[in-house]
């Protein structure tokens, strides 16, 4: 599911946006001047927010681009089972198994205040709260 639609001239360094089929932030953004015949080009680089690739794509400026829905809340750890945790939301206290970031799974431990997001559906922990 799509929030909304941007054209790619209009996306910045730190949007949030669908790039090959995979919600990833946008780390840069070049525009190529309009030519003889034709429009700009856009080269945007991008890192997966659930995977961590990066995915290089080169688009008319014209083109519109997804940006992922994104719901950012906070939960308590409750147990850690190799690349899954099992989590409990501090607002409607529902519990459910979501993955860990790689960068973070050394840092927290049971019992800790985590920030995970809700990404196009996809549960992730993404840091210690």
């Amino acid at each position: 599911m799509v929030y909304k639609l941007v054209e790619a001239t209009s996306l910045k360094e730190g949007n949030y946006a669908i790039i090959e089929d995979a919600p990833c932030i946008v780390k840069r953004v070049d525009i190529s001047k309009t030519g003889k015949h034709g429009a700009s080009k856009v080269r945007i680089e991008a890192i997966g927010l659930i995977d961590g690739k990066k995915r290089i794509v080169v688009m008319p400026g014209h083109e519109r681009v997804g940006v992922p829905l994104i719901i950012k809340k906070r939960a308590q750890l409750l147990a850690i089972k190799n690349d899954k945790a099992d989590i409990m939301d501090t607002e409607t206290f529902e519990t459910f198994t979501v993955a860990i970031d790689e960068e973070i799974r050394n840092e927290i431990k049971e019992g800790d205040n985590v920030e995970y997001w809700d990404i196009e559906g996809i549960k992730i922990i993404k840091k210690k709260a």
